[in-house]
């Protein structure tokens, strides 16, 4: 059996603030090391896994596909450390946790997740938001929020991905679709990278539709087709009963997957969004695995 290596924690928390900050001497900075000393450690780190963990391009510093693997682990074995040191030493995670979420969650994993998290931290005050993933994102730079879980943005540089699920085509359990009759469709209102997607397999397809309602709100989109006026395209993550997935029966395009991340500010995090970033990595993986039996045919 080969003997394993022990990645050292020091260079790993330097490793993801060179990340995070944007450079070596940023790192350093923050770090209280030189430029150099820094240096030497991702060297020393990149000896430890034995690949390359930067791509150098002139004076930009970008990470290989080995370090954006890395990373992730990093950031879950950090906070993994710095939570077991709390609850070890007694001290309390307290503060403010501000954690923005699509609404696809609300009713299956973020409940159970929420009362656990307040049982394991009563003194943090919790401030979550239901809305869009693309506008949180956008929030979360302007750094209104501490954590956001979203949907099919898994390739930003604040992105931890934690799973995959497929999309798909979603109706009434006997929803009928008349022959010779453009296929009804329920969406969101304005913008939606999903609607896009369907929109143009339908199109590719030569299969007729049009929009019969749309909503501000999954709710909406749930009750619309609960009523039978169409179809929707989604994740099977909430799923009502009374609906299915329709993708057999209704001989539809497949429209893929969609990657689920969990983004964070860059740089530091606070005590409290570190615990809830932990608690996150321990118990949505598992439940997104759960949702694999619908699989886009």
């Amino acid at each position: 059996m080969p003997r394993m290596t022990n990645l050292d924690m020091d260079v790993l928390r330097s490793f993801a603030a060179v990340v995070d900050l944007g450079g070596l001497s940023q790192a350093g900075r923050q770090l209280g090391r030189s430029q150099s000393a820094v240096s030497l450690q991702m060297k020393r780190l990149e000896t430890q896994v034995g690949e390359r963990l930067f791509l150098r391009s002139g004076r930009s510093l970008d990470l290989s596909e080995t370090g954006e693997q890395l990373l992730s682990y990093a950031r879950r074995i950090l906070a993994l450390n710095d939570e077991a040191l709390a609850d070890l030493r007694g001290a309390p995670v307290e503060g403010r946790l501000r954690f923005g979420t699509q609404q696809d969650f609300t009713d299956s994993w973020l409940p159970s997740a929420l009362a656990r998290f307040a049982e394991r931290h009563p003194a943090v005050r919790l401030q979550i938001s239901v809305g869009k993933g693309t506008s949180y994102l956008k929030a979360l730079e302007r750094g209104r929020f501490d954590l956001v879980l979203a949907l099919g943005l898994g390739n930003r540089p604040t992105a931890e991905p934690l799973g995959h699920l497929p999309l798909v085509w979603i109706g009434r359990k006997d929803f009928v679709w008349r022959d010779g009759e453009p296929l009804p469709l329920v969406t969101f209102e304005g913008w939606c990278r999903f609607r896009r997607r369907a929109l143009t397999l339908l199109d590719e397809a030569g299969i007729p539709w049009r929009i019969v309602l749309t909503s501000p709100s999954l709710a909406g989109l749930w009750a619309a087709a609960s009523a039978g006026l169409g179809v929707t395209m989604r994740t099977a993550e909430g799923l009502p009963s009374g609906l299915a997935v329709l993708n057999d029966a209704l001989g539809l395009p497949p429209l893929g997957g969609v990657d689920v991340a969990l983004h964070s500010q860059l740089g530091p995090q606070s005590p409290a969004a570190a615990a809830f970033a932990a608690l996150v990595r321990e118990s949505l993986p598992a439940h997104l695995q759960g949702l694999q039996g619908y699989q886009a045919i």
